[in-house]
């Protein structure tokens, strides 16, 4: 096993911020495999944003939910089928409905025992907090989008298409200006490519800057992202441009025939001079193997 994360992946119910009008965002505190967990509310009922990692951890977000939800319906959803954001929803078993897109379901069903074998490997406190998960399929799955109707209150899922996942999802509060867009932005780290052949290539850096492009220019008005703080539209400008670089700067030195070695030295090296304050350095590689893969694949690097 490897060395233990510090501190432990635990969601903890402090610092509650409110986003507007009966929506409300327990925040990660910047603590690794803790997501930004999203409580958001009409007159019937109340819709929960990610699970945390594992049942002691969903157990904490569900009472929280109740609580707030004061007799309103449950419904349960998550950005994507990662375990810090997902391998909770056992917990919410009969007492919310969950609900996901189609894309993210498949990838549960695809690679859920693999995730949980793997992040079973990362600590002792992840093993613990995933010691009796049990991966549960959602009650309701859709294909397109889909408008949860809260009492008063719209919200609308919408899944992305390929980018951190093929399964990706956002989740849009128009009435408020909020988009929680889960892993496919963070705030203050390099973006997460879960990049691991051959066990799982799913993950796509040219697409992810389409996505990114797409959101960004939508400038919603609050972001909440999978990890970090919240922000506003520039985070997503901020990932679409990292991307671009990542994207720019491994194609270049592929176009020159470098070592893929080479490459990833040298560009995690630039990043890391362009971005100094940033969290997770160890992604750049990944995100480098990705794109390299992805400019074998397509043959040239774009204009522009």
């Amino acid at each position: 096993m490897t060395d233990d994360i510090s501190p432990a992946p635990i969601v903890e119910i402090t610092g509650v911020r409110e986003l507007g009008h009966d929506l409300v965002v327990v925040p990660n505190r910047n603590v690794d495999l803790v997501p930004n967990i999203g409580v958001i509310g009409g007159s019937h009922s109340v819709l929960i944003v990610e699970t945390g990692l594992g049942p002691r951890n969903a157990q904490k977000v569900l009472a929280f939910a109740s609580e707030y939800a004061n007799g309103r319906r449950l419904y349960l959803t998550t950005t994507h089928f990662h375990p810090e954001h997902a391998f909770g929803a056992q917990v919410f078993a009969g007492e919310a409905t969950y609900l996901v897109n189609r894309a993210q379901a498949d990838d549960l069903t695809r690679k859920g025992e693999g995730y949980l074998a793997m992040f079973r490997q990362l600590g002792e406190s992840i093993a613990e907090e995933l010691q009796d998960v049990r991966p549960v399929a959602a009650d309701q799955t859709y294909d397109g989008s889909r408008e949860l109707d809260l009492g008063g209150r719209t919200v609308r899922l919408r899944p992305t298409g390929q980018g951190h996942t093929k399964g990706d999802q956002v989740v849009e509060v128009p009435d408020a200006g909020v988009l929680f867009t889960g892993d496919l932005a963070e705030t203050g780290q390099f973006a997460i490519f879960p990049w691991f052949p051959p066990y799982d290539t799913d993950v796509s850096g040219i697409r992810w800057i389409s996505v990114m492009e797409r959101l960004a220019a939508e400038a919603p008005q609050v972001v909440v992202p999978g990890h970090g703080d919240i922000g506003d539209a520039q985070l997503l400008a901020d990932v679409r441009d990292y991307l671009r670089e990542l994207r720019d700067e491994t194609w270049m030195r592929r176009d020159s025939q470098m070592s893929e070695d080479t490459i990833a030295q040298e560009v995690r090296a630039l990043m890391i001079d362009r971005h100094p304050q940033w969290r997770l350095p160890e992604w750049i590689e990944r995100g480098v193997s990705c794109l390299c893969a992805e400019h074998t694949a397509h043959g040239s690097r774009p204009a522009g």
